[in-house]
């Protein structure tokens, strides 16, 4: 069975985010989405929330998993029999923060990084700029799945 992590935040899940998940499960057997907790980050919604946006986003998708989860990510994968972490790819300069983080997990553990390519149309959102406009009043509904829903 291939496993798959798509590791992040998810404050909120993107157009983005979903279009990745979505490509994915065409590679891989199972997908689990896992939402970092990370103590020191200030987010906009809670983890409750951001789960509950994800879960909702794919409740149709039985080959999607949404965990969350603390610690290194290479960790998570080891107790967890996962061999893969998935990372979307907006702009190069994703790709070579992105780079970095792959090297230094193929060392610490034998876990392979897999690369998709954001879609075009998608390929500008991210999840600070939905933030941005959601504390500015904006329309982010077009950045957004229709499961993430703002309380005003």
């Amino acid at each position: 069975m291939k496993r798959a992590i798509f590791p992040g935040s998810f404050d909120p899940i993107t157009l983005g985010h979903y279009d990745i998940i979505k490509r994915s499960v065409k590679l891989f057997d199972e997908v689990i989405v896992a939402i970092g907790i990370n103590a020191d980050k200030k987010y906009m919604f809670s983890l409750d929330e951001r789960k509950t946006f994800i879960e909702n986003a794919f409740k149709d998708e039985l080959k999607v998993k949404v965990v969350t989860y603390k610690g290194l990510t290479v960790d998570f994968c080891k107790k967890n029999n996962v061999e893969f972490i998935l990372r979307g790819l907006r702009n190069p300069a994703d790709f070579e923060f992105e780079k970095a983080i792959a090297h230094t997990n193929r060392d610490l553990a034998p876990i392979e990084t897999v690369f998709l390519l954001t879609a075009a149309s998608t390929s500008y959102i991210s999840s600070s700029i939905v933030r941005d406009v959601i504390r500015n009043n904006g329309d982010y509904t077009k950045l957004v799945p229709d499961s993430v829903r703002v309380k005003h």
